[in-house]
């Protein structure tokens, strides 16, 4: 008995400590998890910016802190680009506002009905003048989704008119009046939006702004033809990719969690092209029907999805020349018009190798500023102290405030010098 005890009293001091030990290191290996996954050892700085020095530039830099002044995402999360892109993905924005709005339609050549929301101004324009922001939301996006409307309000409150284009297709409750839906860089519906908000104001300046997708849209847009930028006082891409045929690449990899999100995005779209099979494939025989049916329900990416299905809207032969000819890496070049380039390096979407093309555009063209932010993932740009995030987000923020100072710009300075003239003008005005 008394051996027993023995056993008892020099094996039980052992068991506690090396318990102790254990839940110290399961601890540790929770806190290294926490500390890398959120990224917490990341510093907060200001963006990374890529510009030539023009008086332009220089006062657009002066006039808008937001690009020079240092970007603080929420303490405990926002320096993690997945749950920036998760939260903006799931609620959109925080408390999100409802901005009033009218819905209007324009019928398309092809039979098409193309849909955008109206939304007045609250009060005048700080400069006095009439001056629309034309948005163009990300993909399957549309004027009710959460960081539209929030965006919207805030511009609004500025003393803009806004229109949102509401991507063919994406709108749940309207149907489809052809055999067509929004596809990657299709400008159609944007440049029908555009034109009747020229043709309804007259007198008004437009600022340009595009989401995501909608950031390649825009772009293409303005660059596809020269009298696309008449009336234009500037344009603001945010997390866009620019090229569709460089990305298909790396959203196959892994890294980042790139196929996770390609595969997420698929199954959207498979649910948009689902919900409006009856108008996109009335025309085609029943077996071609099955065929891409049986291939859309099979598809786990969207380059699937776009070969499948997306490239024939438009009859492109292959999924090659689709993106070629949809992507605005091709006619970015074109736009002359001052063009402020938004993304974010930690951005799960958008491979780094991407942004090489805003970078090298910014360090050519005197009208180009790229501001890449060290956080806030894909359209997520969250700022707040520790916890909680605001209401309205740096990416907001930072629009409106380019687009102020771009409107003052035009309003001091003389024509020579205004922004979207050329050097070539200013000379023959000053002859």
């Amino acid at each position: 008995m008394n051996t027993h005890d023995s056993d008892v009293h020099t094996i039980s001091p052992e068991l506690p400590a090396m318990f102790d030990g254990m839940k110290m290191a399961a601890v540790a290996t929770v806190l290294y998890i926490i500390v890398r996954c959120l990224n917490l050892k990341s510093p907060t700085a200001s963006p990374d910016l890529t510009f030539q020095d023009t008086p332009l530039n220089s006062f657009l830099l002066k006039s808008c802190p937001q690009l020079t002044k240092e970007y603080i995402p929420p303490l405990l999360w926002g320096k993690s680009g997945h749950l920036q892109t998760a939260l903006y993905g799931k609620l959109g924005r925080v408390s999100s506002p409802h901005p009033s709005g009218i819905r209007k339609y324009l019928p398309m050549q092809d039979g098409a009905t193309a849909t955008f929301d109206l939304f007045e101004p609250l009060g005048d324009h700080r400069t006095g003048d009439d001056i629309t922001m034309v948005i163009c939301p990300g993909i399957g996006n549309h004027s009710e989704k959460h960081y539209i409307r929030t965006f919207v309000d805030h511009a609004q409150k500025d003393g803009y008119r806004c229109a949102v284009l509401n991507h063919l297709g994406a709108l749940p409750n309207i149907e489809l009046t052809s055999p067509r839906m929004f596809t990657y860089g299709c400008t159609w519906e944007f440049a029908a939006m555009v034109g009747y908000i020229k043709r309804t104001y007259p007198h008004t300046q437009l600022i340009v702004v595009g989401f995501s997708l909608g950031g390649n849209i825009v772009c293409k847009f303005l660059g596809e033809n020269r009298v696309n930028q008449e009336r234009v006082l500037c344009c603001v891409s945010v997390c866009q990719g620019y090229s569709a045929l460089r990305a298909q690449e790396t959203f196959l990899q892994w890294d980042q969690f790139r196929r996770f999100y390609n595969f997420l995005m698929a199954d959207n779209m498979k649910k948009i092209i689902l919900s409006h099979r009856h108008s996109l494939f009335s025309g085609s025989s029943v077996k071609v029907i099955d065929v891409d049916l049986s291939r859309l329900y099979t598809a786990t990416s969207l380059m699937q999805i776009d070969d499948n299905i997306m490239r024939k809207f438009h009859d492109h032969s292959s999924l090659k020349e689709y993106y070629e000819k949809e992507s605005c890496v091709h006619y970015i070049h074109n736009v002359n018009v001052p063009l402020l380039l938004v993304n974010s390096a930690d951005d799960p979407l958008v491979h780094d190798s991407l942004l090489n093309i805003p970078r090298t555009l910014a360090a050519k063209k005197p009208n180009v500023i790229f501001a890449l932010t060290l956080h806030g993932g894909h359209l997520g740009f969250f700022e707040g102290a520790v916890l909680f995030p605001q209401p309205l987000t740096w990416m907001d923020k930072v629009i409106v405030g380019y687009a102020n100072a771009m409107c003052q710009w035009e309003k001091q300075k003389p024509p020579c010098q205004s922004g979207h003239l050329s050097e070539g003008s200013c000379t023959e005005e000053k002859a």
